[in-house]
Parts: structure tokens; C-alpha cells; sequence
């Protein structure tokens, strides 16, 4: 599967698709996420947020397991706690844009708490998937971002 994204073109292969996102996640066909606070949205199917699953895993798990943020756990990676940064961070462009350029909680300064992660290190397509993965384990994961995963 081919997939062009803002330009980007991203291989998935078909057969790569990760039980825990059809099962938790519950994909199975394509779904709409939340894209800006303009109402625009971008759809994602199963292979897209299984590439998102394995990115994150590869890159973001050591400091943020089961959606917790394990160097500042008042801050994890719950529905909540996305919708209520400044600015939010529960749409793609905006988890997009702080992974680009990691703020503070409050959007005051930067924070090197969490790595910038710059185009040399994942191309647009690839963040978006990561974004898509933790937005959707924010709505549907049993326990994500919270004391009880």
C-alpha cells in the first residue's frame, strides 16, 4: 500500500497490520482524526496507525509507556492532557507541531524534556502516523495516559 500525504509518498506493507490497534485502537477500516481546529480532519486506515504504533515505539517509548510521560508524569498523554496544553495538542497538527518544537505544558518555553524531532529524523508522513497513533490511543486505549495502564 502506497499512501501520499502531504505530499510525501509512505509504503505500507498490507500484511503489516498490528492486532493492538485493530483490537484497542478498534480499526479496522478507515477513520477520521481530528487534523486542526478548523474542522478539517485526515483519514488514517489500519497499516497507517500499525507504522505509527511501531514509530512510536521505536522512538518515544522509553519516556512514554502506555501513554504516561515518565519524565513528568502530571503531563501524560491522555485525551485531557492533549486537549488541555497551550496550545492543544489534540489535533495532528498540533501534537505535529510540538514534536516539531516541544513547549512547555503551558506553551511558555521550550522544553528539552522531549526530543525535537526534526525532518532529518522522520519525514512529515512518518510524524503524522506517530501523532495519529497517540491521538487515537488517547480516545480508545483502555488506560492510556492514565494511572491504571
Amino acid at each position: 500500500m502506497t499512501i501520499v500525504c502531504l505530499g510525501a509518498v509512505v509504503s505500507f506493507p498490507a500484511h503489516a497490520a498490528d492486532t493492538y490497534v485493530a483490537r484497542y485502537l478498534q480499526v479496522t477500516d478507515p477513520i477520521s482524526l481530528e487534523l486542526d481546529k478548523q474542522g478539517n480532519t485526515r483519514s488514517f486506515n489500519l497499516q497507517e496507525l500499525t507504522a505509527g504504533k511501531k514509530l512510536f515505539e521505536q522512538n518515544c517509548l522509553s519516556c512514554h509507556v502506555g501513554g504516561a510521560t515518565l519524565p513528568d508524569p502530571s503531563v501524560p498523554l491522555s485525551l485531557k492532557a492533549l486537549q488541555g496544553a497551550t496550545p492543544s495538542r489534540d489535533t495532528i497538527k498540533g501534537l505535529v507541531a510540538y514534536l516539531r518544537q516541544p513547549m512547555t505544558y503551558d506553551g511558555s518555553e521550550e522544553t528539552f524534556s522531549c526530543r525535537k524531532v526534526s525532518e532529518n529524523w522522520l519525514s512529515q508522513a512518518e510524524v503524522e502516523t506517530v501523532a495519529g497513533f497517540v491521538l487515537r490511543a488517547a480516545q480508545k486505549a483502555p488506560g492510556w495516559g492514565t494511572e491504571e495502564f
